[in-house]
């Protein structure tokens, strides 16, 4: 059993509200077709941080955008894996995906096994035109050839370490990502 040795503040709270404003104008600027834009967030972190984007998205628009929120459990390929019962959550994708431009945002891209099942999730809902990924840590490793779109911060990490993206809508008291090693 390891014990955590180290932890390593990354990105403040600034930060992370610097990189979503960031998001939120490339979006804007790839994106012409404001009725057709939409923003899905993994869940739970993708969906904390896409709520967020979408708010940054409305205040420069002064216009809504649609939102939803994906539960990817029941699409992992690992599932079968898990020792304990997966806790699946509520997906609330209210409005309609196809021929929709959609930004998947999630917090930390990994090894690419959490898109890749959100793109399947995402197919069984309609056929976008378009999805691009945002993530606000990409930390590499990757074990499918998944690039992101928009990326926070790139950081290059060995698989003994984690990235966690601590949030206030998680009971945490400060936002902040933090790289935590193993030993």
């Amino acid at each position: 059993m390891s014990n955590v040795a180290a932890n390593r503040i990354i990105m403040t709270a600034r930060d992370i509200d610097r990189i979503l404003s960031r998001f939120a104008y490339e979006i804007l600027e790839r994106f012409p077709d404001r009725d057709n834009l939409a923003v899905v967030g993994i869940q739970t972190g993708g969906a904390h941080l896409g709520r967020r984007l979408v708010q940054k998205l409305e205040k420069l628009e002064k216009r809504s955008f649609s939102f939803g929120i994906l539960d990817i459990t029941l699409y992992r390929d690992d599932l079968a894996l898990e020792k304990d019962q997966p806790i699946v959550r509520k997906t609330d994708i209210s409005f309609e995906l196809n021929q929709r431009d959609i930004v998947l945002i999630d917090d930390v891209l990994y090894t690419g096994r959490t898109v890749r099942a959100a793109l399947d999730a995402l197919i069984d809902f309609g056929r976008p035109r378009r999805i691009a990924l945002a993530v606000i840590v990409d930390r590499g490793l990757r074990e499918f050839p998944i690039r992101p779109d928009f990326i926070g911060k790139e950081i290059q990490t060995i698989p003994e370490e984690t990235v966690r993206v601590r949030l206030t809508e998680e009971g945490e008291p400060v936002d902040q990502v933090v790289l935590l090693k193993e030993d």
